[in-house]
């Protein structure tokens, strides 16, 4: 299986998704699903954010320094199995650009059926300009979804 995540620019929620699904499917020994990211606007070869580098350091011991980001037009978004987007308006943009990719193409919390009270219930925030706490409110959201989305790939 092939999971991609998609945001914006591919350099703090997409990115901060698939360093962490891909330390969740090695501390957990899952093998066969692959994890890409990608962002509609992203610049390719932009690094991630220094809070979103600093955030999964200190929270999760993840090192995404190597992380580069990847437009999608230069992705492999068309080989993806399954393709969870950060919000709404990435979902509506995808399924414009790519037609052939419907079915495959969710909000990574629609998909999971994430519904906190308090919290959107389809978009997770772009964490992009704001303080470090902003970010570890984004990733901590991710992690939660991406809970959900283990046990729902793995049943």
């Amino acid at each position: 299986m092939k999971i991609m995540f998609i945001c914006t620019g591919n350099i703090c929620r997409s990115a901060m998704a698939d360093f962490l699904l891909r330390k969740k499917l090695e501390d957990r020994k899952i093998n066969g699903i692959k994890v890409y990211s990608a962002g509609i606007y992203a610049m390719d070869g932009d690094i991630p954010t220094y809070e979103a580098k600093t955030v999964m350091k200190d929270e999760y011991n993840i090192d995404m320094s190597c992380h580069r980001a990847t437009n999608i037009r230069n992705s492999k978004i068309e080989e993806m199995d399954l393709i969870l987007c950060a919000t709404r308006s990435h979902k509506d943009e995808l399924l414009y650009i790519y037609p052939n990719l419907k079915g495959k193409i969710y909000t990574l919390k629609e998909y999971v059926n994430y519904n906190r009270e308090y919290h959107d219930k389809i978009n997770i925030k772009d964490p992009w300009g704001y303080d470090i706490e902003t970010y570890r409110s984004c990733v901590a959201e991710i992690d939660e979804c991406l809970e959900k989305l283990l046990t729902k790939i793995n049943t």
